[in-house]
């Protein structure tokens, strides 16, 4: 069973990947909460997209350093 409390470190290119997905995931739901004038929804879109932003940067830093 694996331990809960550990943690996988994943690589540059992974967290680069994730973090595309998860802007474009924040562009959807800023979008559809802008549609449907759900100020909630949307202000989660832009959450998203920051922190998609933050983890792209950090693979980013971890290929530069040849992580």
């Amino acid at each position: 069973m694996k331990n809960p409390l550990s943690f996988e470190t994943k690589s540059g290119t992974q967290d680069e990947i994730e973090g595309t997905a998860r802007k474009l995931t924040g562009k959807v739901k800023e979008a559809t909460g802008k549609v449907l004038g759900n100020r909630g929804l949307e202000a989660r879109g832009d959450q998203d997209q920051a922190l998609g932003s933050l983890q792209k940067a950090v693979g980013e830093i971890k290929k530069t350093l040849g992580n």
